[in-house]
C-alpha cells in the first residue's frame, strides 16, 4: 500500500474543489481545509461561503477561515493538525510561518505552464493572447508569487472558439488528476524540480479590473473576439457605449466578419437584426449583451425593443 499522507488543503473557488474532492477520495487523509472568510453577496447581504467550505462541510471535514495567516491562534491551530504535506489551490499568498510548516513542504497548483502567466487570471489571459496552448502546473511554494521549483507540467490545446468556461472545466479536471499524482509522487520519493527562469519577456497574468476587461476598438477583430471568450462566462468583457449618454454594456459572445471597410474602429453598423461594430480589419457581431438595468439578450430580441440612436458608437476603450 502507497504511503498516505495527512494533508492540509487551502482553497476558496470551485476550481479548488475539484481538486479537493480528488484528493479527498484518494488514500490521502485530508485533515483540514482553509479558506476564505465568509462574504456578504447579494441584495439581501446573506454570507456567502466558498465553494471549498461547502465541500468541506459536506464531508466532514474541519474548516479554517482565518483573517490573519499570521495569527498566532491560526498558526497553533493549523500546526495541531500535524499534516505531512500542504496542497493549495486558488488561494492568497501565504507566509513563510504557514508554508514551511510541513516537513515535506507546501505545493500549488496553478492554471498555466509556468514560467508563462503568473498572477491571478491565468486561464483568461491566455485565452485572451491568442495562445494554441495552455495547462496545469504543480510547483514549491517560495517567497514570491508563483515562482517557486516545478514538480510537474501537464499541457492541453486551446480549441479555436474556447472561452473561459471551457478551458476552466478542462484544467480543473486535468489539474485534479496533476496534484494526486503530485502527492503520490513526494510519497513515493520520485519527484524531480526544476527551478524556474526569471525574465522581463515572460507573459503575465495580472488581477482583471475595470481597465484591462474593456474592449479597445483600435484591436483586430479576433483579438477583440478572444478578449471576449476569455472574460466569458466571468467577468464579462465590457463596452462603452456613446449615445444619448454613456453606458458600460456587458458583452457575452460575439462572431468575427473579416472585411475591409473605412470606418472609424467603435462605429456601429444595424442592418437585418445585426449588430456589428468595426475593428481595424473588419467586423465584430455582437450576437449577445446587456444594457445596464436590463438583463442579457441575444440582439434579434433587443433590436425588437430597444431603439439605438442614429449617432451611437462605441469609445476605444475607458472614458
Amino acid at each position: 500500500m502507497d504511503k498516505t499522507f495527512k494533508i492540509v488543503f487551502f482553497g476558496t473557488p470551485e476550481f479548488a474543489t475539484g481538486v479537493l474532492e480528488t484528493l479527498y477520495n484518494s488514500h490521502h487523509q485530508i485533515v483540514a481545509v482553509v479558506t476564505a472568510v465568509d462574504k456578504p453577496a447579494g441584495r439581501g447581504r446573506k454570507l456567502n461561503e466558498s465553494h471549498v467550505k461547502q465541500f468541506a462541510i459536506q464531508n466532514d471535514i474541519p474548516v479554517l477561515q482565518p483573517n490573519n495567516l499570521k495569527s498566532p491562534e491560526f498558526i497553533e491551530e493549523l500546526r495541531s493538525y500535524k499534516a505531512d504535506l500542504q496542497v493549495i489551490v486558488a488561494f492568497r499568498m501565504l507566509p513563510k510561518v504557514v508554508w514551511s510548516m510541513p516537513a515535506l513542504g507546501t505545493f500549488n497548483l496553478h492554471a498555466s505552464l509556468l514560467p508563462e502567466y503568473r498572477g491571478a487570471a491565468p486561464i483568461n489571459w491566455a485565452i485572451i493572447n491568442q495562445e494554441s496552448q495552455s495547462g496545469v502546473t504543480t510547483f514549491f511554494i517560495d517567497e514570491k508569487i508563483d515562482t517557486g521549483a516545478i514538480i510537474d507540467q501537464q499541457s492541453c490545446d486551446i480549441e479555436e472558439n474556447e472561452t473561459v468556461g471551457t478551458l476552466y472545466k478542462k484544467l480543473m479536471d486535468m489539474g485534479s488528476t496533476l496534484s494526486l499524482q503530485t502527492v503520490n509522487n513526494i510519497a513515493t520519493g520520485q519527484i524531480t524540480t526544476q527551478i524556474q527562469p526569471m525574465s522581463d519577456k515572460l507573459k503575465e497574468a495580472p488581477k482583471l479590473n475595470a481597465t484591462n476587461t474593456t474592449i479597445d476598438w483600435n484591436k483586430t477583430t479576433k483579438a477583440v473576439d478572444a478578449m471576449v471568450r476569455g472574460l466569458y462566462p466571468f467577468p464579462v468583457a465590457k463596452a462603452v457605449l456613446i449615445q444619448d449618454k454613456n453606458e458600460t454594456i456587458k458583452i457575452y459572445k460575439t462572431t468575427v466578419e473579416l472585411k475591409n471597410h473605412k470606418m472609424k474602429p467603435g462605429s456601429i453598423v444595424i442592418e437585418d437584426d445585426v449588430f456589428k461594430v468595426a475593428c481595424t480589419d473588419g467586423f465584430l457581431i455582437i450576437d449577445e449583451m446587456q444594457l445596464p438595468n436590463k438583463k442579457r439578450m441575444d440582439v434579434k430580441s433587443l433590436l425588437n425593443g430597444y431603439k439605438f440612436s442614429a449617432d451611437a458608437r462605441f469609445h476605444n476603450g475607458l472614458l
